[in-house]
């Protein structure tokens, strides 16, 4: 049973399609379908005859919107197959989105799984592994088999997975001791397999994010990593097809091609080839394969699968459009000695691929009647479906005409877009007397007459009506198509992920009690037979500082905001202890500020707004995308802050295009809803204007005046505003700091929203402390606000945060290259031609002009504007506005474009010099593009000729990384929350965090706000000395990847509980197996600090086969705390009751359980007095 797709059943287009299917019909007709109600009948039919439905479209666009709109209905039975680009140079794209996208397909249909594919004709002229190969290159592995190491690693290289420390993405592999972990491509988690000797012992899946196991199997498969692998037969082919290529012209004179650049590139793949290494992009030796060494995605179908065809007429002209392009593409790729002729050959003609399909039903669909000459149909069907009615927001005639419906015997299904607008339509209509239900799957039976409402989203309505069943959407009820997302899955947040396998030789490190040195790896000392590993920190003058591991807790590393490469401390000298002073005390004064401010505001009573209107839900159903979570969840918490008495502080953070402004308008709708005036305060008359145009957009269904005051409004038109304004005339006025003008005075200012409040200067600053005194006031930041500087002011600063990504409609093609002037001016050219623009980003102003003539001997005809921070204010915003209206069709910039304006038709980005630029520069730069519904693509590029070993490697390889997980992305995101840190502390703090490091500063922070709210303070853990003589290490042989070494040591560091020890055992275990004695020891030690710390006790020592622990003072044992021990401590124990008592315990097999366990009973005893 299924309300959504069984009444199509009694349709009678639906009856004879569904027989001329049955009899094996293989060329039917449709027509009459239109596209609204597309994706409700494919997902109808596959529902119904349960086999594989591939359908074709004209590009991509049209199937990602097809598959989105089918994934309305259900996720798990449709796939999108997306095309991939032709690249002529041998460089692939780090993000792997599309290709992953193209496998999963593929290993589906392999394993013979039902479901829809959308693909376009572009797509379906691939080449991919033929079958038998992807069958023979395939491996299933059973709890029950035998495991060879070596054996399986050669396999997987085979496979082109690659071998890494630590898995972060599919396609990768990592082997540690007798634990293998795999991320198969068809898989959403990646696999754990526990070895003894060769056999299983156990298999289970594990969370990329925290790296622990999530749940036991008995059997996975591994299939390709690539979408073409070669077998020694078709490797050989390829080379003797380039040999016969290379010898051809070799010999040859060629006029207007570049024969030499020809040469050195084939011979250079050849060489590839010829030694079995990794050819980046296939394209350049996929036209070698004859029949039978590759097949298409057709070959891997069902014998009994539909091939759905939206108009064959369209497709076919598209796909010509397409293939003319690429051949003027090759004409000239073969020019510049780029390609072969044969190069022709990437793609099969469309022609192989209609071929393919004749065994298959094939549908081909047109909403209207036409003829082709490309399929003969041997059935006409039609279907008759038409656009459902537009009501536009007005709601008395969406009831008047449901209820007409429900008289004439419909069946009615609205689409809601959320369970509280599902629940606003219900109230709405039971009001109106209609009956309506709301459900939450589609398993009920509809009657004539009902309307059934359910919480999701689908892009528009549609009608059948001859079986009288009408389909209502967000689109209809208000006027506006609602965006449908796929949702992300929200990345760990950089407190979660920033850990120390980030630390590399050389790396600054801050510990607290010598300063600043430079990490130099990890030592193992031996000390009369007691092993253990220390950390080696050099100072200034290179002395050098080893740390017990067990002091991990005291060594951060060091973070003081981009590019500031800090000054080595002297290991005896006294700065360190005056920078540390000197950060002590402005933390003391921020924080005193901060409650003071707090403390003062708290007791100023405000405007009390009312609780939401009917016209405050009508307006938040109208917004077109998909709230994210964290977003609905700020909305909330600013509505409350609203409502109290109390004026609201609020700081909202969020990376740009994360959703603020929206949050920001509804909060100023409300408040003009109590008759209140809004002041928006942006730094930029750029911003204002962007600002200005959404909050339009956003009003014009209601009766509310929005202005803007900015240089863009003349001095006649600006004295107008001022009067309107005092006049109360005006709702809303968005503007830059002319809003802070004398003149300026408000009828009834309510709510003041700041953007990016840290962009202003002083003066400005303080007539915003005037402004702000009893209004609502609302700050946006766009840089994310570090979670351990949120938690130290909870009670202080409130604060909300949205964290989840906005939807990646199209990847980022991302490619780290030597700057190679061709592929430039390719990108370039390519943008240009398909009306997109480019931002090119030169980081040096001084010659910044020749940039622009060499790029424009590249590219003669581009428009080339030039943006820098030394050209004035105006000049810039006007070169920006330009760019933004599309007058020039390539930026060439510094930086200064990494928080400037949102552009959709800028969806490439060329960046020079990446080597040299910061991580977190970058990652903001990324999110520059990729805002439009194209595929994007992002070059990085380092000096060409530059060997790589006097590039900064690791600088690239974190380029690498931060593409789409690893290192580099953690470090960008604490980079820019040092930024986010910088900004809600003043900058005036900017200089102490460069100073101390972060992590000291914050933790500085949180203690000075601890004492000022008269807090105790504890003995640390970190200063509980403990002299044992027992060995205490991680051997290599149980974690053998240094930084994963130094990441677990700090884990261990920091353990507090017993629940904190419990986690780490857990996850020793699931990830490197059996913890030896010497790892339990660590461990033993750490938990036996935190406990000792929390008893204030100093020391705990060995002594003549005894472990001893002293009180500092007698006053702190009573008879008491000595009755307490006594009773609930099982083992022997010595009182020694002099000045500084000691506890003594036998000491013996070293064993720390003993010791462990008297001070939990003694922790106990104080934990219970402090409460009495």
């Amino acid at each position: 049973m299924n309300y959504v797709t069984d009444p199509i059943k009694n349709l009678q287009g639906y009856k004879n399609l569904k027989k001329a299917i049955d009899d094996k019909i293989n060329s039917i007709y449709m027509h009459g379908l239109i596209k609204d109600s597309m994706g409700h009948f494919l997902y109808s039919l596959y529902n119904n005859e349960k086999r594989n439905i591939l359908v074709v479209v004209e590009d991509d666009i049209s199937a990602r919107k097809l598959y989105e709109n089918i994934l309305s209905f259900d996720k798990d039975i449709v796939e999108i197959f997306p095309s991939s680009e032709i690249n002529y140079y041998n460089i692939s794209s780090l993000e792997k989105n599309n290709e992953d996208s193209r496998l999963k397909v593929i290993n589906r249909l392999f394993n013979k799984e039902k479901f829809i594919t959308v693909a376009s004709s572009n797509a379906l002229q691939r080449r991919i592994t033929s079958k038998s190969n992807f069958k023979k290159f395939s491996l299933k592995i059973n709890i029950d088999d035998l495991i060879d190491l070596e054996e399986i690693t050669e396999t997987l290289t085979y496979l082109q997975y690659e071998r890494v420390s630590m898995i972060e993405g599919k396609g990768q592999f990592a082997i540690r001791g007798g634990i293998l972990d795999i991320y198969p491509m068809q898989m959403d988690n990646p696999v754990r397999i526990e070895l003894f000797d060769d056999e299983i012992d156990s298999m289970r899946l594990f969370d990329i994010a925290t790296q622990r196991s999530i749940e036991n199997i008995q059997d996975f498969s591994i299939s390709p990593s690539r979408e073409l692998i070669l077998n020694d037969k078709q490797r050989k082919k390829i080379i003797d097809g380039l040999c016969k290529d290379l010898d051809k012209i070799e010999n040859k004179a060629l006029y207007g091609i570049d024969k030499e650049n020809l040469l050195n590139k084939f011979s250079g793949i050849l060489e590839y080839l010829e030694n079995n290494l990794f050819i980046s992009n296939m394209d350049l030796v996929s036209p070698y394969l004859g029949k039978g060494d590759f097949s298409l995605l057709t070959d891997y179908l069902n014998k009994d699968s539909i091939i759905f065809i939206d108009d064959i007429a369209k497709v076919y002209d598209r796909n010509s459009e397409i293939s003319a392009m690429a051949a003027e593409d090759l004409a000239y790729k073969e020019e510049k000695g780029e390609a072969f002729e044969r190069h022709e050959k990437i793609l099969l003609p469309f022609k192989s691929v209609l071929e393919n399909i004749k065994p298959f039903t094939v549908i081909n669909s047109t909403s209207l009647m036409k003829k082709t000459r490309l399929l003969s149909p041997k059935i006409e069907v039609k279907i008759e479906s038409m656009e459902a009615p537009n009501f536009n927001r007005n709601l008395t005639v969406l009831t008047e005409y449901i209820e007409n419906n429900i008289y004439n015997g419909y069946k009615i299904v609205v689409f809601a877009d959320s369970k509280e607008k599902a629940k606003f339509l219900r109230d709405l209509f039971e009001t109106e007397g209609i009956n309506s239900v709301i459900t939450k799957d589609f398993n009920h039976e509809i009657k004539t007459g009902q309307v059934f409402i359910i919480g999701s989203s689908l892009p528009s309505g549609f009608e059948y009506r001859n079986i009288k069943y009408l389909f209502l959407t967000h689109k209809e009820i208000y006027g506006k198509a609602k965006q449908l997302t796929k949702k992300r899955v929200k990345k760990k947040t950089a407190k979660d992920i920033i850990n120390y396998s980030d630390l590399v030789i050389d790396d600054f490190v801050v510990h607290e009690n010598h300063g600043v040195g430079q990490y130099k790896g990890i030592e193992q000392i031996e000390v009369q037979g007691i092993k253990k590993d220390y950390i080696i920190i050099q100072y200034r003058g290179n002395d050098r500082l080893f740390i017990p591991t067990d002091q991990m807790n005291l060594v951060q590393k060091y973070i003081g905001g981009e590019a500031v490469k800090p000054r080595l401390n002297k290991l005896s000298g006294i700065e360190w202890q005056k920078a540390k002073q000197k950060a002590k005390k402005s933390v003391e004064v921020i924080a005193e500020d901060l409650i003071e401010l707090y403390a003062e505001r708290s007791k100023i009573k405000g405007f009390s707004f009312s609780k939401d209107t009917e016209w405050q839900r009508e307006f938040e159903s109208s917004f077109i995308y998909e709230e994210t979570p964290s977003q609905i969840r700020s909305i909330e918490e600013i509505k409350k802050d609203m409502e109290s008495e109390k004026p609201m502080d609020r700081l909202l953070c969020g990376d740009v295009g994360y959703g603020k402004t929206e949050v920001a308008i509804r909060a100023a709708f409300k408040a003009i809803m109590d008759g209140k005036q809004v002041a928006f305060l942006v730094p930029t008359t750029i911003l204002a204007q962007q600002h200005y145009n959404t909050i339009l957009e956003r009003f014009k269904d209601y009766p509310m005046k929005v202005e803007m005051l900015s240089r863009f409004r003349t001095a006649k038109e600006q004295k107008q505003i001022l009067k309107d304004l005092n006049r109360g005339l005006i709702d809303i006025v968005v503007g830059t700091h002319k809003i802070l003008s004398k003149d300026l005075v408000f009828k009834d200012l309510g709510l003041l929203i700041i953007d990016e409040e840290q962009r202003f200067g002083v003066r400005h600053k303080e007539k915003l402390k005037d402004l702000k005194k009893n209004i609502d006031v609302l700050t946006l930041s766009a840089t994310p606000i570090p979670r351990t500087l949120q938690m130290g002011l909870v009670g202080i600063r409130d604060m909300s945060t949205l964290d989840e990504p906005p939807e990646e409609r199209f990847p980022i093609n991302t490619y780290v290259i030597e700057f190679n002037p061709q592929i430039i001016k390719d990108a370039i050219e390519r943008e240009i031609l398909r009306g997109g623009q480019i931002y090119f980003v030169y980081n040096k102003i001084h010659d910044i002009d020749e940039v622009r003539f060499k790029l424009l001997d590249l590219v003669p005809n581009a428009k080339i504007a030039i943006a820098h921070g030394r050209m004035s204010e105006r000049e810039l915003e006007n070169v920006m506005l330009d760019f933004g209206d599309g007058e020039y069709d390539v930026l060439l910039c510094t930086t200064i474009i990494e928080t400037g304006l949102d552009i959709a038709n800028v969806n490439t980005m060329i960046v020079y010099d990446a080597d040299k630029m910061g991580l977190s520069q970058l990652y903001q730069l990324k999110g520059r593009i990729g805002r439009g519904d194209r595929t994007s693509y992002a070059y990085f590029t380092y000096e060409q000729n530059k060997s790589l070993t006097e590039i900064s490697e690791k600088r690239l390889m974190a380029i690498k990384d931060f593409t789409e997980f690893g290192s580099g992305y953690k470090i960008a995101m604490r980079d820019l929350e040092l930024r986010g840190a910088g900004n809600i502390l003043g900058e005036v703090q900017s200089g102490h965090i460069s100073a101390v490091g972060y992590d000291l500063y914050v933790k500085l922070l949180e203690e000075t706000l601890g004492e000022i709210r008269g807090e105790a303070p504890k003995v640390k853990a970190s200063e509980v000395e403990i002299d044992i003589k027992i060995d205490a290490y991680i051997p290599s042989s149980y974690i053998e990847d240094s930084n994963e070494k130094i990441d677990m040591y700090k884990k261990i560091a920091s353990i507090d509980t017993e629940e904190d020890y419990d986690e780490i055992v857990e996850e020793l275990i699931d990830r490197f197996g059996d913890i030896p004695k010497m790892v339990q020891n660590i461990m033993d030690i750490s938990l036996m600090k935190s406990y000792a710390s929390k008893c204030n006790f100093e020391r705990i020592f060995e002594k003549s086969g005894n472990l001893e622990i002293i009180y500092s003072d007698k006053k702190e044992l009573d008879f008491k705390e000595l009755e307490f021990i006594s009773e609930n401590y099982n083992g022997e124990m010595n009182f020694d009751l002099s000045d500084k008592p000691i506890i003594s315990i036998e000491f013996k097999d070293n064993n720390l359980k003993n010791i462990i366990e008297l001070l939990k009973v003694i922790m106990t005893f104080k934990i219970n007095n402090d409460k009495n």
